[in-house]
């Protein structure tokens, strides 16, 4: 006779038995709408430029930028994120480029909206960073560390130049105190009241940064350890939050992703405006790496770790996969 009694009386695995009940169970869904492209345009190139440490990805020409713009939207992907990268010969210490209305990266926010039109959010990275000689995301004294209040004054004019260039949302990234603020009234003085900020809240002094380096042309000597966050670091993360937000962020960021779900996670817990998180380069090339030599399935991990990034919280996710992931969940 058999003992019934001796078997589990729960089974989750009931719940895991097909790909159809996964799927309805599924607590964590990815859409392409979550999604935002970072990209590069890169100026005084005629064909774009492949990025030799992030296999797949481009610096772009003008033209090419506006494609890829055209197939994220087709793609329903909902932001693209760009990034200029100036000539070297125009780079100064004041990174003048970046409030140059001719600059390349306000040349690039018309060339997208003039191609997309409001079907995509065009979003500007604001940060002095890629145009200055010294590679540092401000203005330096005189003694060669970052000048705070002076970065906000050269901030507080980026934003202006972006917004009339087109710019739906503005993205301060450089971890200057009261930036978000200083870039509101910047925007609100000319009549921009429409223009968001998603706010870099939290971004870490991270070595996954390093492929971007190659991306962006860094000019970068030393380290940004005195602006961006300690790795070791909580409430750092969680009072700069709630300056953000008082300040006037529209959406607030976490970036890197992977390395800090955590941290994500107390975020959104924390955060009344939406959370979004940046998988950064070396998250990506790792994974893109680690695919080449064969030890991982590309396409699974890539799944794997934006559905990891959604699942701790964050409403949208920038990812260089963002239009070839947003492409494949359509077509499933």
């Amino acid at each position: 006779m058999t003992t019934y009694g001796s078997f589990p009386g729960t089974r989750p695995r009931r719940l895991r038995s097909s790909p159809v009940m996964r799927r309805m169970v599924a607590e964590t869904r990815l859409h392409p709408a979550d999604l935002i492209l970072p990209a590069f345009v890169r100026e005084g190139v005629s064909e774009p430029v492949p990025i030799g440490a992030m296999p797949g990805v481009v610096q772009h020409t003008r033209d090419s930028l506006k494609k890829a713009a055209a197939e994220a939207v087709a793609a329903g992907v909902s932001g693209i994120m760009l990034f200029g990268v100036p000539e070297d010969s125009k780079k100064d210490g004041l990174g003048t480029p970046g409030t140059d209305p001719d600059g390349i990266l306000q040349v690039a926010l018309r060339d997208v909206r003039a191609e997309v039109g409001d079907d995509l959010l065009v979003m500007s990275d604001l940060c002095l960073d890629e145009t200055t000689d010294h590679g540092h995301c401000g203005v330096l004294d005189s003694e060669g560390r970052v000048d705070n209040d002076a970065t906000l004054e050269r901030y507080a004019e980026m934003a202006q130049v972006q917004a009339d260039a087109g710019a739906h949302v503005v993205g301060p990234s450089g971890m200057m105190d009261g930036q978000v603020g200083v870039i509101r009234d910047a925007l609100d003085q000319i009549g921009r009241e429409d223009v968001a900020i998603l706010a870099y809240t939290v971004k870490y002094a991270s070595a996954f940064y390093g492929p971007f380096r190659e991306a962006v042309g860094s000019s970068l000597q030393g380290d940004r350890k005195t602006y961006q966050q300690d790795p070791a670091n909580v409430r750092d993360s969680l009072r700069e939050l709630a300056l953000d937000l008082e300040e006037g962020a529209d959406m607030v960021m976490v970036k890197p992703a992977g390395p800090y779900l955590d941290i994500l996670a107390r975020v959104a817990d924390a955060s009344d405006v939406p959370v979004a998180a940046y998988q950064i380069s070396g998250e990506y090339s790792m994974i893109e790496a680690a695919a080449e030599k064969g030890w991982i399935d590309r396409d699974r991990a890539i799944m794997e770790s934006l559905t990891g990034i959604r699942r701790a919280g964050a409403r949208n996710i920038l990812t260089y996969w963002a239009t070839e992931v947003a492409q494949k969940l359509k077509d499933q």
